[in-house]
């Protein structure tokens, strides 16, 4: 598949022949991408237009009836506006719901602050029974969609325009070590890691890489972490949401970390997607720089 949302469409298309109990809700997004899958299961998908609340809303309806609802619509309409509903409907009554945006954080850039949404990991984690994934690449939301999708819990799917170059053996909860070297340990989350794969040509680190934030997987980074060493935290989205899971993972040990991720500041000049990485220092050479910064 050549991105992500071509695959979103793949993947759901596949789990809704195999299991009768999956219902597709649009928020006038994906509409035509799913047109197959609306001849095909007419019953089971539905397109409720620009209602995101609402949506959400009914969508718990249908789990406490046994079904299991898939949302799809753009970041800030699904996190920022729905966030009442995800918070109350799923997470406080512990329904199974999936949650699939696109957008975030500036997939739509030139469509500024309404269409941004860095913030969705930090404002989804306040949810205490929201599971949070974000994948790399189209075949790895595959995997982990299938793995996750019935799960008891409420699960958010992060689709991206960015992508690694190349899979990584994943799974829902778990981390993958890409190298292991002495001087740092840098988690990379989902498409960022290709940056930070060709950033770190040459240094003596270790990479791990995250694909899902919950559950975070916080064994591997035990098993990976050098005490008295530095570890870089490389996030596509406001920077900060994994510090209380990697300290709590590594306590007992005073940890030096470095942030590399988008800041907290809206982002008032208009470009490109690839504009953006630049301007923020979240492209291959920005993050070559602020390591070596960080280690030296």
């Amino acid at each position: 598949m050549s991105n992500m949302r071509q695959q979103f469409v793949a993947t759901v298309s596949e789990v809704m022949k195999n299991d009768e109990k999956v219902v597709l809700i649009l928020g006038d997004i994906g509409v035509h991408g799913f047109r197959n899958t609306f001849a095909e299961h007419p019953t089971r998908t539905y397109n409720i237009g620009i209602l995101e609340q609402a949506t959400v809303s009914m969508a718990s309806g249908l789990a406490m009836n046994n079904l299991i609802p898939i949302v799809h619509t753009i970041a800030p309409f699904l996190v920022e506006r729905s966030f009442e509903q995800l918070k109350d409907d799923f997470g406080y009554q512990k329904l199974n719901g999936n949650f699939v945006s696109v957008g975030a954080s500036y997939d739509y850039a030139s469509l500024g602050c309404t269409h941004h949404c860095p913030a969705d990991i930090g404002i989804l984690k306040n949810i205490p029974s929201m599971s949070i994934t974000i994948p790399g690449t189209p075949k790895e939301f595959d995997t982990i969609f299938k793995e996750a999708y019935a799960d008891p819990n409420p699960t958010y799917y992060r689709l991206s325009e960015d992508k690694n170059n190349e899979d990584q053996d994943v799974h829902f909860g778990k981390a993958n070590i890409i190298k292991k070297g002495n001087d740092a340990v840098i988690i990379a989350v989902g498409p960022i890691l290709q940056n930070v794969i060709e950033a770190t040509e040459g240094m003596d680190v270790t990479i791990l890489y995250y694909t899902s934030i919950r559950p975070f997987d916080s064994e591997t980074l035990k098993a990976n972490y050098i005490p008295n060493k530095k570890v870089i935290i490389c996030e596509p989205y406001y920077m900060g949401a994994l510090t209380w899971d990697v300290t709590e993972a590594l306590k007992p040990h005073a940890v030096q970390i470095e942030h590399i991720g988008v800041p907290h500041e809206f982002l008032r000049e208009y470009g490109t997607r690839q504009e953006h990485h630049k301007h923020l220092g979240l492209d291959t050479e920005g993050i070559k720089n602020k390591i070596k910064n960080f280690l030296n």
